[in-house]
């Protein structure tokens, strides 16, 4: 497990992104934490881009909050995904182009921006009060919609995350 800065030596600039897809290139089962001082959609897009299992992006404003930040570290290094919610939302905002999200309800598209978040169905039903068995009919239905059948070789969650992000 890594965590790292975006700005770090030599140059200061994007140096620890760098370090961090170099070493997720050469050792895809090491979980990359990266920390941020700004919000930069191309920034964790990068990070996502070639999948999002293992990989997280927080800005350091977040890291304050002991609970949150040992959460997240806990969730990358354990396979998962974390994405700060302001990133999450920033992206979500994005002016874009019709595409697959557009047959998604508003209450799928907040589904899927928790699952963006590395949320559980647990964790997302807590979120927005309702049951695991609303959530999972919801991720269910993101799935249909989103063109993403059940297969072994693929992750799903992790599939929808990227459509999510890539719109």
């Amino acid at each position: 497990m890594v965590v790292a800065d975006i700005q770090m030596p030599p140059e200061h600039s994007d140096d620890g992104l760098r370090a961090a897809l170099a070493i997720r290139a050469a050792h895809p089962g090491v979980g990359v934490l990266v920390l941020s001082q700004f919000l930069e959609d191309a920034y964790a897009l990068a990070l996502v881009a070639d999948g999002a299992q293992g990989v997280g992006y927080l800005l350091k404003e977040k890291v304050g909050d002991l609970r949150m930040f040992t959460d997240a570290v806990r969730r990358v290094a354990e396979g998962g995904s974390v994405l700060d919610p302001d990133v999450v939302a920033r992206l979500v905002g994005r002016k874009r182009t019709a595409g697959p999200l557009d047959s998604l309800t508003p209450r799928e598209r907040e589904v899927l921006a928790l699952i963006a978040e590395g949320r559980s169905n647990v964790g997302i039903a807590q979120e927005l009060v309702v049951t695991v068995a609303a959530i999972e009919r919801h991720v269910t239905s993101i799935f249909d919609k989103l063109g993403l059948h059940a297969s072994p070789e693929a992750h799903r969650r992790v599939l929808a995350v990227l459509k999510y992000l890539q719109a």
